[in-house]
């Protein structure tokens, strides 16, 4: 994201959280720690905190990622905007999906304004990203939570959607949904991360290794890179740790992914 708005973000969650962050923000940097991790692509999830950024906001990120051999642009719009046109523009633009941040857009997945957007979504088949679950401080946030991840999937079956963290910290309620909804993708952003009972106070061992060997089609690798207060490596390092089947790992950190943008 664009430095200011990538500085503003690091200073609310230095604030709120406590975090530091020791990684860098400039797009060839990023990728090149990214490359040196053997990550070949990721995906550029932006978000809007407030109306009328968002078509800026995804103009940018599309620039920055048409320079760019590993990033895979998604877009996002908030509630108030012009939804339907900001959405059209974006992936006409080339945007590959779209990334809600529910609470900080204060907009979440059953949110009636946003409907335009899933709209869009399934004639685009365009997957949608939400950050659906309450970690890591977002217990009292009205748009995120199960029930309304569940409502998306109901009203939307034909859109592949994805709920960050591993839901937390309601994890077991987002995989009861995963293995009802044959659209519906968990990743393992920071929840997974072995710096995890420090960062945000959940115990990644909580989740049993059949979730990823039940659910490995639908549940893949995420980081929230650089925007971790934590070690790159502590992303992948508890997951590697579990000595799960080779094709399980195959599907967290590759085939699920390609699955979930559309491209198997």
């Amino acid at each position: 994201m664009p430095e200011r708005l990538m500085a503003a973000i690091r200073a609310d969650l230095g604030e709120t959280a406590g975090w530091t962050f020791p990684h860098p923000t400039a797009r060839a940097d990023i990728e090149r720690a990214l490359r040196a991790a053997g990550v070949e692509r990721y995906v550029a999830l932006p978000y809007a905190h407030e109306a009328g950024m968002a078509r800026d906001l995804n103009e940018w990120v599309l620039d920055r990622a048409a320079e760019s051999s590993m990033a895979v642009p998604f877009a996002t719009v908030h509630g108030d905007d012009d939804v339907r046109a900001v959405v059209r523009e974006a992936f006409e633009a080339g945007a590959r999906g779209l990334k809600f941040q529910c609470p900080v857009q204060r907009c979440g997945p059953d949110d009636p304004r946003l409907d335009p957007a899933f709209e869009l979504a399934a004639e685009y088949d365009r997957p949608i990203l939400f950050h659906a679950g309450t970690a890591p401080m977002f217990r009292d946030s009205p748009h995120v939570g199960a029930d309304a991840f569940a409502s998306f999937l109901n009203s939307y079956p034909e859109v592949r959607a994805a709920c960050a963290h591993m839901g937390t910290y309601d994890v077991e309620a987002f995989v009861d949904l995963v293995a009802a909804h044959d659209t519906a993708y968990l990743d393992t952003c920071f929840a997974m991360s072995s710096a995890a009972p420090e960062t945000m106070d959940f115990d990644p061992d909580g989740v049993p290794d059949r979730v990823f060997e039940v659910h490995s089609d639908r549940v893949m690798y995420g980081s929230d890179y650089p925007n971790i207060p934590h070690d790159y490596a502590a992303e992948r390092e508890h997951l590697l740790s579990r000595d799960l089947p080779r094709a399980v790992y195959d599907d967290l950190f590759r085939e699920t992914a390609t699955r979930f943008l559309g491209e198997r």
